[in-house]
């Protein structure tokens, strides 16, 4: 995507929507699940990944589970209870601004 600055605003909600899907992912594997569900258009970078991670936990809609992987330690994140509600109002919110943005970019004429 030419300017990545159209979805970072989205983040949160693309990590809960992909939490809300398949029960838990680490990291990595939610850039993978991303770069492949739009055919490469969006890239998630770890620096921006983490943090947004980070915060969702902070604010008790993630929850960690440390897993042994091949003689390392990998994070998987999963929603709370608070989560699973917060990725309905996200969704919601999110299905609202596409809906008006398309009102802007292609107004039907009346």
């Amino acid at each position: 995507m030419a300017n990545s600055n159209l979805y970072k605003g989205s983040l949160t909600t693309i990590i809960l929507k992909l939490l809300k899907e398949t029960d838990s992912m680490y990291g990595y594997e939610i850039t993978q699940k991303v770069k492949t569900l739009t055919n490469g258009e969006l890239s998630i970078t770890e620096g921006a990944l983490y943090p947004a991670l980070h915060k969702l936990e902070s604010e008790g809609l993630l929850k960690v589970e440390m897993v042994k992987v091949d003689n390392r330690l990998r994070k998987y994140y999963r929603l709370t209870d608070a989560g699973e509600k917060e990725t309905a109002s996200k969704l919601s919110e999110l299905e609202r601004y596409i809906q008006t943005m398309q009102q802007l970019v292609n107004p039907k004429i009346i």
